[in-house]
Order: structure tokens, then C-alpha cells, then sequence
């Protein structure tokens, strides 16, 4: 070839390593392992620049640990049940599955035309009944061990969609795919007990030290520790079967600025209440039509119905204080009630402000003016909240002189313990995790209502429950409600006419144990304990921030299940060692204005020099995520097509720290492909004097090749992929610039094949091949440098005259003071500077300065 031909080189290593499978992982105990995993995609028919930034930082990962010695796994499958495969089946009119499949099937060209070191022996989709027959078995066990239970729950249901929504799924009110107002109604639910692992959940994460301290924080706030108080208030005459209200709360210390006391509308009090009262019917009707995320509440306007009962305050039974039914309360945060102290908390200080209730102040800054008192707030138009660690003066404390929160919740908890009011517990935010969705195109829960033995668990003899093709979506709802022959069977215990499960689980629960399958795709149990036991855990997991929270939770909770139950060690409840959240890919956004002034977007490839075709000029938005609404997508096909998949990857690993968002520009994209074509084309002027083995004669050369070996090893050890390509750059320029013999040149470039080999994997092995490289690069071993060359046998020392840099010299490492100023006298610039005369100071710091005064 004359010139870089990346796609014929490409496509024949990507046969030779099919051919030699040379990413097939193999259990080998005489080996170390290395598990590898980037979050798997959800089959949606097109690969982004997203995913190629991901699959090419864990695919220099997984190509580098295997030069290394290590057994590698580095596997790929498909996250493949959802909501998105309906939509499309019914705007399509055809099955979920064949949209699925044909998607996966136009992915996995995608992927493959990228070079990634993938084992596709492993694939597999959670689709595939094989996977989900197996994510049933594990629902039975899960079951037995009572890790999963069914209870009437309140739920987000989404009137379109016809199924429930997690929280995070209600966006503004609104469901976040159908945009439909979003209902709070009861249901009867599975749920999986993952609450009962609050505490561990927790303080494991002070053994992750591998991962973000970011995603940390997030899920230790998610989890939710906390220390408070339980208590009651008694009712002044009991009302729908009730006499008492219980409620926690984090901050007992503001008990005496308490002004009402508030229900959630789904709390049992509010239940019974509605069923007597029309206005309470009507008004709890509307809260549950809000938004149930904490944003939702933090930004609705606060609306109240004031019940007309009265609560006894526990410090002074004279003392009544009115029951609210509030729209901001949730009945799945704490106990569903609260008690309100609207000068230290906001929300309850803007519904007391709109329903003219008291407003006292329990404690003032540390500063304010001595005649402070519980009016302090009386006129202000927010709430006090400081910190509880924060000083403040309390001026209605009831327990003690506390100068703090923390001392006075302290003292608060002790006080009503003592007189036996209250009790101090711990409690925690995260709430059981609601598995159940009212679709067709998700993993069936495998149990049987039967009249005569209730719920019973399908045998697993029968597994997989199978989803049936011939379903119509031309009715809302769930299609399995509509499907006798699938939905009634006898029951598995009695033999007795009973009906199928027809809720499906949520799709979280997928991508909670994939992991695992990984290790053994083909067993005929969720997992095969050899080799679960050799593979797990998941050494190095990459993938995106928005996973930081729900995901990578329920999979913590999934492994310790799996444990429980015996389908994975112990030391695998933790199963992913390392985490790196990579940065996303950003665009620059290319938009004119219609005739009615509204923006209309361009694709990059319709702009040329700031202009349409048309001479239109565009306006540029700075870069921002790629979004197809936008248009400022670019096509990752295309741009294999048009400069290699080797490109690609070099340009994704080259442009900023992996952890930050990059940008995709044509410039860098070709500048990418030109330095690319320099390298091809040094291998192939030198190939002629290659010759197979060897040492590098020419000691700088020697040394500048043990340098760069050092300096993209570490880059690559610290996830600076960025800073391996940097140092790259530098050795490529190294080389150009060297006299050394061919032959030296030709080893050195060879060794540079290796250290590009996981970014550059196709570039790589053409320059093994040409500059007779033993077998393939993908299998050869990864350098070592010779600690003898990495010691710097000189040092370069700037020389600086009257305070300015003039010029450098390069002098042997343990040179005599004298020498060196034997050497800067001589220098042309410093004898130019004297002009025959002598310098005033001459003043030599060795290893790092000369200063010359003239």
C-alpha cells in the first residue's frame, strides 16, 4: 500500500483475531484474572459516539491486562426488555422481540467494525428466555429466603402507559415517556426486601476506595441514614379507627415550635377520612395527581386541608395542635406524618405562611440581637435552617442549654426517653424496591394465584415462563391480562384452575446480575459456582454517572441475594472492585431561525464554513450532549467508514481526561487520521530494514523507548488514557527526529506498535506484521523497560542572564560546580552577554539553575 488504507487493514486483523479467537476468556487458575465489563447497551438500533468512547476505554483496559499476563474477560451482551421496544411495536405494528433482535443484530455489525477485544461466545440479551428462565429461578430462591414479598403499596401509575413508575420516572407530574399526568394509586406489589441491607449497603462503601467518591456520596445520601426520634401524638377524640399519630423526625429539638401536624394523603388517617368527607375525597384525588420525587415536592405549591381534628402536644397535653393533610408528604417517607416547625423548615414555613399558622422560632443565629426571642421569624420570608453543626441559641430548648442542633437533638431524644414519651432510633431513607410492572415486554414473575394455595411459585422444572408471541397492543394496557391461554394454567401445587402472575419485573432487575451470567452464559442454574468463583469479581466497571444511584445499587443488593442463596461467594457482595464514570461526548450545535423566530437545527454534515448549502449562515451554540433533537449527532459508522475505527478510538482517548466530557470535531478527527498515517508510514519506509528480535543499539533511542514503555504504562495504570496518547505523540516524534540505525528505529517503532496496541489495536498489528513482530501484537506480552535506561545520566540546566532565560545546557548528572562553570563561561550566549569581560556573580544551583550577572 502507498498510503494508510485503514479499512482494508482493519478488516484483515479483525478476521486473523476472529480466526485465532484470541478473546475467548478461559478459566485458568495457573493465571491471574481480570474481569473487565462496560455497562451493557440497550438495543436501540444505533451504536453513538458515547458508546465508542466507553467500549475503547474498557477495551484498552482489557487488551493491556492481557498483555500483562492476565486471563481476560471482557464480555457483551444487551439490556433489552422495556417500554421502548412496546412503543415501537405498536407504532410499528409489530412484536417487541423483532424490533429487539434486528436492533442487536445492527449494533453488533456496529460493534464489530470497531476492533473491540469482546468475547462473543458470552452474548446474550435479557430477552433471551435462557437468560430470563434464569433470572425466575432466581425470584423463586429469593422468594424462600424471604428476600421478596408482595404488599398492597402505593404506586405512580401512569394512565397511558397503563403501568407503575418509579420516582425517578415522574417527570414534573408528568409520566417521562407518554408525558401523561401521573396518578397515585394502591396496588398489590412485589416488592424485594432490600431495606433489611441498609446498613450494610452503607458502610460497604468505605471499602470501595477504587470508586468515585462522587457515586459514593450519592449512594450513601440515596440510603439515608439517619438519627432521630419516634413518638406519638394522642388524638383528642379518636377519628377513623385511629387514636394515636406516629411520626419520626431527624430534629425532636424544635418540638416546641411545633404548629400543626401533617398527613400524608395516602396515610390510613387520610383514608378513612376521605371516605366520610366529598372536599378531603376531592383534595387527596389532587395531591395524588402530583409529582411523588423529591423535586416534584421541593418546587409544587404547598396545599393543605385542615381536617377539623386536633392532636395533644406530648410536653403539654393543653397544648392542641391542628392535623393538616399536606400534599408534600409522602406515606413512604418515614411514617407518613411529621409534625411541622415552619421557622426552621421551608416547606413547612410556606404552607404556615399561606394558611396563617404560627410561626415560632426554637432557636436564633448565635448572633442575633439579645432580645431575640420565638418571633424572630415572625416577618422574615424563609425558614432559619442552619446546619446542625452550626451555633445558634436556643430560646425555647426543653431539654437543657444546647449550643448546637446536634446537642439539642441529642439532648431532645434523651429527655423524652427519660420520661418515656419517645424512643431514639435509626432509621434510613431507601425504601423496599417495588419490582412490579404492568407491561408484557419484561421478565415474568414465575408464581400462580391460586383460590385454594395462594400465591405459589412456579415449578422451576417449568422455567422458563415464557412470554407468548402472538400478543396484540391494540388495547391499552398489559397484553398478558388479555391472554387466556398463557394466563390460565392449572396451579403448580394443586392442580386446580388458577391464573398466571401478569406483572413483569421491572427492567432494573436485568441489569442487576448480569454481571454474573457473564461468568457462565451457557449454565443451566443462574450461575455456575467454579466459575463464578474464578471470574467474579468485576475488576474494572465502566460506565455513565446517571447509573450512579439505582443501578449500581439494586446490583449491590442483587450479589448479596445471590450469596444468600448460593450462587455467588461471599466475596462477591461487592461485586465491582473498581468504577470509573467516564465523561460524556459533546457537539457543537448548528441552528437558523424560521419565520416565526424558532430555532430549526442542522446536522454538521449540512454546514460547511459556518453556511447551509444555500449561503445560509448558521448560528454556533457551544458544544452540549449529543442530542438527535439537536441534530449536532454524529454517526459513528460514518466516521469508521471515513477514517477507521482506529481513529475514532485514538481521537476519543486523546482529547481530555476520560473522566471529563470531550468534544467530537472534524478538525480533531482528521488531525487523529493524519498522525495516524505519519506513524503507518514511518513502519512502512523502515520495514525493508526490520529485522525479527533484537536490542536497540543506540542508546538515546534506547532510552526514549524505556521512557515512553514507563510513561504509557502509567497512563494507562491511572486511567490517563489521555496522557498515554500524549506521550505517544512525543515517542512518534522522537523517533522521526532520530539518527540511529534503521534497524534500531524499526525495534523501537515495533515497541511502539505494543504500547499503541489498546488504543490503536488494527494500526498496531499491521505495524507488528511489517516490522516482524512474533505472531500477533494482541498476544505478545507487554514491554517491560530496563530500570538501567529510565536513570537520566544527564540534566538539562537552563542559564539565566541578569534575571533572564537566554539558553540551556546539557551536563552529566553528578558534574563538578566548577566544571558546570567552566562550561556556562564557554557558552556562546553568556560570552556574548561579557563581551570580554567578567561576570559580577556566577551562581550555579546544581541540578536545576544558572544565573549569570553581568
Amino acid at each position: 500500500m502507498s498510503r494508510y488504507d485503514a479499512a482494508t487493514i482493519e478488516a484483515k486483523w479483525q478476521q486473523a483475531w476472529d480466526e485465532a479467537e484470541v478473546f475467548r476468556a478461559k478459566a485458568d487458575p495457573g493465571r491471574p484474572k481480570y474481569y473487565v465489563l462496560e455497562m451493557f447497551p440497550y438495543p436501540s438500533g444505533a451504536l453513538h459516539m458515547g458508546h465508542v468512547r466507553n467500549y475503547a476505554m474498557g477495551d484498552v483496559v482489557a487488551r493491556y491486562k492481557a498483555a500483562q499476563g492476565f486471563s481476560v474477560m471482557h464480555p457483551m451482551g444487551w439490556d433489552a426488555f422495556g417500554l421502548p421496544a412496546e412503543n415501537a411495536a405498536m407504532e410499528r405494528k409489530i412484536h417487541p422481540g423483532e424490533w429487539t433482535y434486528a436492533n442487536i443484530a445492527n449494533m453488533k455489525q456496529q460493534f464489530a467494525s470497531l476492533g473491540l477485544s469482546l468475547d462473543w461466545s458470552r452474548e446474550f440479551a435479557t430477552c433471551d428466555p435462557e437468560y430470563y428462565g434464569q433470572q425466575q429461578a432466581l425470584f423463586i430462591d429469593f422468594l424462600d429466603k424471604g428476600l421478596v414479598y408482595r404488599k398492597n403499596a402505593v404506586v405512580n401509575w401512569d394512565p397511558v402507559d397503563m403501568t407503575v413508575l418509579a420516582n425517578e420516572q415522574v417527570e414534573n407530574g408528568r409520566g417521562w415517556r407518554s408525558g401523561a399526568l401521573v396518578e397515585r394509586k394502591e396496588l398489590t406489589q412485589w416488592f424485594f426486601r432490600i431495606s433489611e441491607h441498609s446498613e450494610e449497603l452503607l458502610t460497604a462503601l468505605d471499602g470501595l476506595t477504587d470508586w468515585p467518591e462522587k457515586v459514593r456520596t450519592m449512594q450513601a445520601n440515596w440510603i439515608g441514614r439517619s438519627q432521630g426520634l419516634k413518638f406519638a401524638f394522642d388524638l383528642t377524640a379518636p377519628a377513623g379507627g385511629q387514636e394515636k399519630i406516629e411520626v419520626f423526625t431527624t430534629r425532636p429539638d424544635t418540638l416546641m415550635g411545633a404548629s400543626f401536624v401533617g398527613i400524608s394523603p395516602d396515610h390510613p388517617l387520610a383514608r378513612a377520612l376521605e371516605a366520610e368527607n366529598p372536599e378531603i375525597a376531592a383534595f387527596c384525588a389532587e395531591c395524588r395527581r402530583m409529582g411523588t420525587s423529591e423535586a416534584d415536592l421541593e418546587t409544587a405549591e404547598k396545599k393543605g386541608f385542615d381536617t377539623g381534628l386536633k392532636a395533644r402536644h406530648p410536653l403539654d397535653p393543653s397544648w392542641e395542635l391542628p392535623v393538616w393533610i399536606a400534599n408534600f408528604i409522602l406515606m413512604d417517607y418515614g411514617t407518613g406524618a411529621v409534625f411541622a416547625c415552619p421557622a426552621h423548615d421551608q416547606r413547612d414555613f410556606e404552607f404556615s405562611r399561606k394558611y396563617g399558622l404560627p410561626i415560632k422560632s426554637v432557636f436564633v443565629p448565635a448572633d442575633a440581637p439579645a432580645e431575640a426571642g420565638p418571633e424572630y421569624l415572625d416577618q422574615e420570608k424563609e425558614a432559619f435552617v442552619p446546619a446542625k453543626t452550626e451555633a445558634v441559641r436556643y430560646v425555647m430548648a426543653f431539654a437543657g442549654d444546647p449550643k448546637t442542633g446536634e446537642e439539642g437533638v441529642a439532648a431532645a431524644i434523651a429527655a423524652a426517653e427519660s420520661a418515656g414519651w419517645g424512643e431514639g432510633v435509626t432509621q434510613f431513607r431507601l425504601r423496599d424496591w417495588g419490582l412490579s410492572r404492568q407491561r408484557y415486554w419484561g421478565c415474568p414473575i414465575p408464581v400462580v394465584h391460586c383460590e385454594t394455595c395462594g400465591v405459589v411459585p412456579e415449578k422451576k422444572e417449568n422455567l422458563p415462563v415464557r412470554l407468548p408471541e402472538d400478543v396484540s397492543f391494540d388495547k391499552p394496557g398489559n397484553p398478558l391480562d388479555r391472554h387466556p391461554t398463557w394466563r390460565d394454567v392449572p396451579c403448580p401445587a394443586c392442580g386446580a384452575p388458577a391464573k398466571r402472575e401478569t406483572d413483569t419485573m421491572d427492567t432494573f432487575v436485568d441489569s442487576s446480575w448480569y454481571y454474573a451470567r457473564f461468568t457462565s452464559p451457557g449454565a443451566v442454574t443462574p450461575t455456575d459456582r467454579a466459575e463464578a468463583d474464578y471470574w467474579m469479581n468485576v475488576d474494572q466497571y465502566i460506565g455513565g454517572i446517571e447509573h450512579a444511584i439505582l443501578h449500581l445499587l439494586y446490583s449491590r443488593f442483587f450479589a448479596r441475594a445471590m450469596a444468600i442463596c448460593g450462587h455467588l461467594p461471599d466475596s462477591a457482595k461487592e461485586p465491582f472492585n473498581a468504577l470509573f464514570t467516564q465523561g460524556m461526548v459533546t457537539h457543537e450545535i448548528y441552528q437558523t431561525r424560521d419565520d416565526r423566530g424558532r430555532p430549526v437545527y442542522h446536522l454538521p454534515t449540512d454546514v460547511q464554513d459556518g453556511k447551509l448549502a444555500d449561503g445560509t449562515e448558521v448560528e454556533v451554540i457551544p458544544s452540549a450532549k449529543m442530542s438527535k433533537s439537536k441534530k449536532n449527532v454524529v454517526d459513528p459508522v460514518a466516521i469508521v467508514a471515513g477514517f477507521g475505527a482506529d481513529t475514532a478510538r485514538w481521537f476519543m482517548l486523546s482529547d481530555s481526561p476520560p473522566e471529563r466530557d470531550v468534544e467530537w470535531t472534524a478538525a480533531g478527527a482528521e488531525s487523529a487520521f493524519k498522525h495516524l498515517s505519519r506513524v503507518w508510514r514511518m513502519a512502512s519506509e523502515l520495514a525493508a530494514h526490520a529485522e525479527a528480535g533484537g536490542e536497540i543499539g543506540d542508546d538515546d533511542l534506547a532510552r526514549a523507548t524505556a521512557r515512553a514503555i514507563r510513561d504509557v504504562t502509567e497512563g494507562i495504570e491511572g486511567f490517563a488514557f489521555n496522557t498515554s496518547v500524549a506521550k505517544l505523540y512525543g515517542f512518534t516524534n522522537t523517533l522521526h527526529k532520530s539518527k540511529a540505525l534503521e534497524a534500531d528505529r524499526a525495534r523501537a517503532l515495533r515497541v511502539m506498535a505494543q504500547l499503541m496496541s489498546p488504543m490503536t489495536p488494527h494500526l498496531a498489528e499491521e505495524i507488528w506484521s511489517m516490522l516482524k513482530g512474533e505472531g500477533l501484537v494482541a498476544q505478545a506480552a507487554w514491554p517491560k523497560a530496563d530500570p538501567a535506561l529510565l536513570v537520566e545520566a544527564n540534566v538539562t540546566l537552563p542559564i539565566q542572564i541578569n534575571g533572564k532565560r537566554k539558553a540551556e545546557i546539557s551536563v552529566a548528572k553528578d558534574m563538578p560546580k566548577a566544571e558546570i562553570e567552566a562550561v556556562v563561561l564557554a557558552h556562546e550566549a553568556v560570552l556574548k552577554a561579557l563581551a570580554g569581560g567578567a561576570p559580577k556573580k556566577l551562581i550555579v544551583v546544581p541540578g536545576r539553575i544558572v544565573n549569570v550577572v553581568v
